[in-house]
């Protein structure tokens, strides 16, 4: 360690380091061909477009000699060009010295020996993370599933895709290194499919459509997640149907091509109809009733089992907190009786 860490009152954090050399071991190679006519620095460049990685963690991956720009190794103010190849590598965080199992009550709706399908609660974080060390759905899963760290041996063991803290429902998860790889392979090819309902402020013009727009960080807020132009950003498809007309609200079905961050929040407060009790992306603050987080929730998760290759299909009914708020809706709209689930 460098006399500088030595000052630290703490040691660096194990994803904050890293050992090996580039291409060496585990991780993630992306391969991109900068396009743009003017020169632009290659640390501002990536940062634009891996929008899952902080400003700070594109730096280090920098420092470590992570990034190739045309073969050689890249330094942040790296000048690109039209045409320039550049290479990421991405080594996968080490675990986390405090990822200790936690006694917690899970709402489990399905599980075997390769996988488990859990109903996540609003205000449960997926996994650790710096300055959120404990409490977290994967210190719970540690305490369920003894077997659970040696998936990967990554900080977020088995997990195979995430639901931001406020948002709730089905959320699978591997527990096994086969159930982790096979599962996260129909993710990104879209076998496994993902639904969610959310009620919305306003009412959106017809009874369905398709929102189409990259995602990536927020120029002036790099906490947040925007609608940017297709160099800054990932591409994004989100599809709605309209459920049921509430006054001034809608209840909404949605269904994802990807799974950006935040892509269905950011998605609705781009078409000017953000999800009812988004601290982030809605400024309306007078609700119709108290919220924890915004209104949305993953209710229902059809994957092929790994193994087994069946299809599968598992349902999380709306949260109480969800129910009451679409029941004060209906009665202040005067509608009676809810739709029909299968709507």
């Amino acid at each position: 360690m460098s006399p500088q860490g030595q000052r630290r009152p703490r040691p660096p954090l194990p994803e904050e380091t890293f050992t090996q050399a580039f291409g060496e071991g585990e991780g993630e190679l992306v391969t991109l061909t900068y396009p743009k006519p003017l020169p632009m620095r290659l640390d501002r460049w990536l940062v634009s477009q891996r929008s899952e990685q902080s400003r700070a963690r594109i730096q280090k991956f920098i420092d470590a000699g992570f990034v190739r720009v045309n073969g050689k190794t890249g330094k942040a103010k790296t000048p690109l060009r039209d045409g320039d190849e550049v290479q990421l590598w991405m080594p996968p965080p080490e675990p986390l010295p405090y990822l200790k199992p936690e006694p917690m009550d899970l709402d489990v709706l399905f599980e075997d020996e390769h996988l488990i399908v859990i109903n996540k609660p609003a205000g449960l974080t997926v996994h650790p993370a710096p300055g959120n060390k404990d409490g977290t759905l994967v210190n719970g899963l540690l305490h369920h599933c003894p077997d659970l760290p040696g998936i990967s041996g990554k900080l977020r063991p088995g997990i195979v895709h995430r639901l931001d803290k406020d948002t709730t429902g089905c959320i699978v998860i591997a527990k096994s290194q086969e159930a982790l790889v096979k599962l996260q392979v129909q993710i990104q090819k879209r076998i496994a499919s993902r639904e969610y309902m959310a009620v919305v402020h306003g009412l959106p013009q017809g009874d369905s459509g398709s929102i189409v727009g990259a995602i990536g960080r927020h120029p002036a807020d790099r906490k947040k997640y925007a609608v940017v132009s297709g160099e800054s950003g990932r591409y994004a498809c989100t599809h709605w149907t309209l459920v049921e007309r509430l006054g001034d609200y809608s209840l909404l079905r949605f269904k994802l091509d990807t799974g950006r961050t935040h892509q269905i929040r950011v998605h609705c407060a781009h078409m000017n109809h953000p999800v009812v009790g988004d601290p982030t992306y809605s400024r309306c603050r007078k609700l119709p009733i108290d919220l924890p987080g915004q209104a949305l929730h993953a209710f229902q998760l059809g994957l092929d089992h790994p193994i087994t290759r069946e299809r599968m299909v598992f349902e999380a009914p709306l949260p109480p907190v969800m129910e009451k708020l679409l029941a004060v809706l209906r009665r202040r709209a005067g509608v009676d009786t809810p739709p029909p689930a299968s709507v």
